[in-house]
């Protein structure tokens, strides 16, 4: 379902400075069979307009990531989205498919497309608004496709999609059609699971032009990416989970050269 917010937030201050939305997670708990994954006692996310989120494999990231969507439910805690405007949503006590409503979007790290789809069509149904997803709404198909057509023919442009009417066959197609769903969907907090996983260099680059892009207008983003050139050279704050908690947050320089992130993550010979 499309996003009722805005892609641009309003000014915060009499400067013109833009506002981004946050997101705080309190006493946030998850365990899977007795181990807990996820145990965050307080923390924002949104701080700064582009945060990486990075850690070894098991911290918690997708966990979290995944909680904050309450795609996967909370053991205990508060998960809450500050918007830019003021007031708060608590997240966690929505179901899932309202929280594209108040703008807050999360891609997939594992694409489990709709195979019967067409390249329009897994756009279309994106885009569809919750009033016509009805079976007795079927003929509205025309008219949702006639208010998004200039938009999506931009986006399959811009990432090179030759032929709408296609299946998105490879696992690149697929993973950046999820972003362009995601794009659709006016986000105004986004969260992108490892977003550029297996994408060649030139997708890439479009990738992190359109999260800069989206930033500067004020969606605040949050990216799990193992590409670490990526982090370093796109995020404004990085922060650093192990073992279901976020141990440190600052500048990439700063987390790069931690002792503690390169003797449990990087490794002596990346920094």
């Amino acid at each position: 379902m499309a996003s009722d917010a805005a892609m641009t937030a309003a000014p915060a201050e009499a400067t013109g400075a833009i506002a981004w939305p946050r997101i705080r997670v309190q006493g946030a708990v998850k365990s899977f069979a007795g181990r807990v994954v996820v145990d965050v006692d307080d923390l924002v996310l949104g701080e700064r307009p582009i945060e990486g989120l990075i850690g070894p494999n098991g911290a918690g990231k997708t966990t979290l990531m995944r909680m904050v969507m309450h795609s996967t439910s909370l053991d205990r805690g508060t998960i809450s989205l500050l918007p830019s405007e003021g007031g708060s949503v608590v997240l966690s006590r929505l179901p899932a498919h309202r929280m594209a409503r108040h703008g807050v979007v999360k891609s997939n790290q594992v694409i489990t497309d709709f195979d019967k789809l067409t390249i329009w069509d897994s756009l279309l149904l994106a885009v569809t608004e919750a009033a016509y997803e009805q079976p007795q709404r079927i003929l509205s198909e025309r008219a949702t496709f006639r208010r998004h057509e200039a938009e999506m023919r931009h986006w399959l442009d811009y990432f090179g999609f030759a032929d709408p009417t296609a299946f998105a066959m490879s696992a690149g197609d697929k993973k950046v059609l999820d972003i362009v769903r995601c794009l659709l969907l006016k986000p105004t907090f986004l969260l992108l699971d490892e977003p550029t996983a297996g994408l060649p260099e030139d997708l890439t680059e479009k990738v992190m032009t359109v999260v800069r892009d989206l930033a500067a207008a004020g969606t605040a983003v949050v990216i799990v990416e193992h590409d670490l050139n990526l982090i370093w050279n796109l995020c404004d704050e990085v922060l650093f989970m192990a073992e279901g908690r976020v141990v440190l947050r600052g500048d990439p320089r700063s987390i790069r050269e931690n002792r503690t992130v390169v003797e449990k993550y990087l490794g002596e010979g990346h920094v």
